[in-house]
């Protein structure tokens, strides 16, 4: 029996959409907006052949599952997902920048009981 219940979601992230934004001066860039914040559980990746090529190249796959919900459902591979207990925004207006651990979301797979998601997610890489 998987033991990943609802009560070990006892991490806070927050997911980013790219999205494109006015930069004042009339162009376009595209940057990362908030969209939601939930809790979530981690569970680190160890063991395999290619964890551990990922971890020798700074690289860190976690798996972090959140609850199944309308918003939850939207997370798409070129998210990015903010661990929002280990960071903060410094900064003011256009400088401010995430000082705290920024993952690249990689894959998303229901479970088997259809009530979370489990979010393949990855530090160390462009988001």
């Amino acid at each position: 029996m998987d033991k990943r219940d609802a009560g070990r979601l006892n991490e806070k992230v927050v997911f980013d959409e790219r999205a494109s934004q006015d930069d004042g001066y009339g162009n376009e860039q595209d940057a990362f907006v908030e969209q939601f914040q939930r809790r979530a559980g981690f569970t680190y990746l160890r063991g395999g052949e290619t964890v551990v090529a990922s971890r020798l190249e700074g690289r860190q796959p976690i798996v972090v599952r959140v609850r199944r919900d309308s918003d939850t459902l939207k997370i798409a591979p070129d998210w990015r997902m903010r661990d929002s207990r280990n960071g903060s925004w410094q900064g003011a207006d256009k400088n401010r920048y995430w000082d705290g651990p920024i993952y690249a979301v990689r894959s998303i797979a229901p479970t088997e009981d259809r009530q979370f998601l489990d979010i393949m997610v990855e530090s160390g890489v462009a988001a």
